[in-house]
């Protein structure tokens, strides 16, 4: 394509935008039109600028776009945030020249700077050999050379837009599997009104959901339905352990189907596999995967994993109450004892922090800190009045790593008086440094 060949507006042109922009424009605003011509055997399309002015109409070429041309020539016209942007300083409707305006053709890749714009002469491509039967002119969209490229390599694209499905019309999945598959272009014929959409009752299907419908026989919501729940599948990090550790992606299919025909759900399905995933159970022997009567095999192993839960978790709290007393045993020289108006004690058990966090309303019986006991991160201490050494008073959180306090409230979380202060700075932690400095010693 040579930009030099280039003709301006033919009049018969201009004046078909003028009536087309009469009826719709909105002064002051930029609209776009475009038109098909022939440079040097090329169909081009050739966009065009109006605006509206102090009561006069204006226009001008500001793309230019080959049907087989890998660049498009662009003047006056700038893209921006907020859309594209039309210089009009050579006609006069501006004082200043921008900076994109020097009334030469530049050029740039063809898929930018081609505004969306109505073509007003669609039949003229029909004159070209290549184009007579494309049906272009029943083309509705503005992407007039990207159908006419689909068209050259997929023939078969008039036969979506004699169907009423030019919006598949570029698809070239679907292009090419009708090129292949006769009874595909029947299954189109038939399900074209629903595709079409005419009654306005159905919603958007893609090319993989009618794929996935001609080659199953399932109706197009069914497929629909198939398709969204595949990718819930695939996409929701519930069903992680599921998928690929259980059911291969190629399985999907297999695996929606038994679970519509065991009458159940995803969320039960999930269920069942962490159950057997607990219970050790081999997922990959099909007795395991898909057993015939899933309800009945799902509450069994529901209960079979609740039964080794409770055990485990038996298990696992008496390990932690051993491993407790040990780590309070070891560090029994930081009580407290001697004379003074308080006492220090440490607790022995889990459930020696739970009473002291339920009398005194705070989270000490909770958020893991009988964990960090173990783990020997931080020490709980109970202050207690030497009077009532029973009795919940306030409680201590003391770093072994750091030598010092990290929390000290009585109940609902505030600070205790002076006097508790004093004893917790001032008499306890020096003695309960030196101990722990005893202790590394040994």
């Amino acid at each position: 394509m040579n930009i030099e060949n280039l003709k301006p507006i033919p009049a018969y042109i201009a004046k078909r935008i003028r009536n087309k922009d009469i009826k719709s424009r909105q002064d002051g605003s930029v609209r776009f039109y475009a038109y098909f011509a022939k440079i040097k055997d090329e169909l081009v399309k050739i966009t065009v600028a109006c605006k509206s002015y102090k009561n006069q109409w204006f226009c001008k070429q500001v793309a230019v776009h080959g049907v087989h041309s890998e660049i498009c020539y662009v003047k006056d016209l700038e893209y921006t945030m907020m859309g594209y942007s039309v210089g009009w300083y050579s006609h006069g409707l501006t004082d200043k020249q921008k900076y994109y305006e020097n009334g030469k053709w530049e050029t740039a890749k063809d898929k930018y700077y081609d505004p969306d714009a109505e073509v007003v002469n669609k039949k003229f491509a029909l004159k070209f050999d290549a184009y007579k039967y494309s049906v272009i002119d029943k083309y509705p969209y503005y992407n007039v050379f990207k159908y006419l490229r689909t068209y050259e390599q997929y023939p078969q694209a008039e036969y979506f837009i004699k169907l009423g499905l030019q919006h598949l019309a570029t698809n070239k999945t679907l292009l090419r599997k009708a090129g292949k598959d006769k009874n595909f272009r029947k299954w189109l014929v038939k399900y074209a009104k629903q595709l079409r959409n005419e009654c306005g009752n159905y919603p958007y299907f893609s090319a993989q959901v009618m794929l996935s419908a001609y080659k199953t026989e399932m109706t197009l919501l069914e497929a629909q339905k198939f398709d969204r729940e595949k990718k819930e599948l695939l996409e929701n990090y519930n069903y992680t352990h599921i998928v690929n550790k259980v059911i291969s992606s190629k399985e999907i299919g297999t695996f929606l189907n038994y679970i519509k025909k065991q009458n159940t759900n995803v969320n039960s399905y999930a269920d069942y596999v962490k159950a057997c995933t607990y219970l050790g159970l081999d997922m990959t022997l099909p007795k395991n995967r898909y057993p015939h009567d899933f309800k009945r095999w799902h509450d069994i192993r529901s209960d079979e994993y609740a039964t080794a839960k409770a055990v485990a978790d038996e298990k696992e709290r008496a390990e932690l109450y051993k491993q407790f007393a040990l780590v309070a045993q070891k560090y029994e020289g930081l009580q407290y004892k001697r004379q003074a108006d308080f006492i220090m004690l440490i607790p022995h058990s889990p459930a020696e922090l739970i009473r002291e966090g339920e009398q005194l309303s705070h989270c000490v019986g909770r958020l893991g800190y009988d964990q960090k006991m173990v783990r020997e991160e931080t020490l709980i201490f109970f202050v207690r009045n030497i009077a009532e050494p029973d009795i919940p008073f306030v409680t201590v959180e003391f770093s072994i790593e750091q030598h010092k306090v990290l929390q000290c409230y009585g109940c609902d979380d505030t600070p205790p008086n002076d006097n508790v202060l004093h004893f917790v700075n001032k008499q306890w932690m020096p003695f309960a440094n030196r101990q722990i400095k005893k202790l590394l010693a040994a």
